[in-house]
């Protein structure tokens, strides 16, 4: 994961507009809410259980860094997914990866 998602990860958990951990993803997916839906690249159970979900609902998937990139990132202990809930922050993080 190159370090301008990671720092746009950052910021967007600092502006409280991520969702991370599977009760709270769950939750906000169930609520059709979220933009951009990150998964760890080592976390294949987590893709496993999203990726139809998202698909459903249309959203994004990046599969990018490791648990303890994404946990680092947002400064938190290792996590498989990270759900962005804001669209800017969505496309912004898009943009950076390519």
């Amino acid at each position: 994961m190159n370090i301008r998602i990671q720092s746009l990860i950052g910021i967007a958990r600092r502006a409280n507009k991520i969702a991370s951990g599977d009760a709270q993803i769950e939750a906000m997916l169930k609520k059709r809410k979220g933009f951009l839906l990150i998964i760890a690249e080592d976390a294949h159970g987590t893709q496993k259980k999203y990726n139809q979900w998202a698909s459903d609902l249309k959203l994004p998937v990046v599969v990018a860094g490791t648990k303890l990139e994404i946990g680092h990132s947002i400064g938190l202990s290792p996590r498989s997914a990270v759900l962005i809930l804001d669209q800017g922050f969505a496309k912004a993080i898009l943009l950076a990866r390519s």
